[in-house]
């Protein structure tokens, strides 16, 4: 999995970095088919914004999130984008027979 962070407006820490390797870690937990992640931070006047692009097998998912303070903004952008992962991995899984075995009628 490739990460890459960029910041627009502002200067990404390596406490922001460290922060959010952490969080994605998450999402590695979930799924392990990431290819890539582009997460894109950045500052309109009191609204901080936090953009994520994952490039998954078969599917690109977008995802952003704004909030007053940053590390909230990364909180729920990663929340969201569990759901997202979550979802996808639910389709594939039913897609491809994993799912939930049929019950036999007589």
């Amino acid at each position: 999995m490739n990460l890459h962070l960029s910041g627009h407006h502002l200067e990404i820490t390596e406490a922001m970095r460290n922060y959010i390797t952490g969080k994605i870690e998450r999402i590695n937990r979930h799924f392990d088919h990431v290819i890539d992640i582009n997460i894109i931070l950045s500052i309109d006047k009191l609204e901080q914004k936090a953009e994520a692009n994952v490039h998954l097998s078969g599917k690109d998912i977008f995802v952003e999130s704004r909030h007053e303070d940053m590390y909230a903004a990364i909180d729920n952008l990663i929340d969201k984008l569990d759901r997202q992962i979550i979802k996808h991995k639910e389709k594939n899984t039913k897609h491809r027979g994993g799912g939930e075995p049929q019950p036999e009628t007589e």
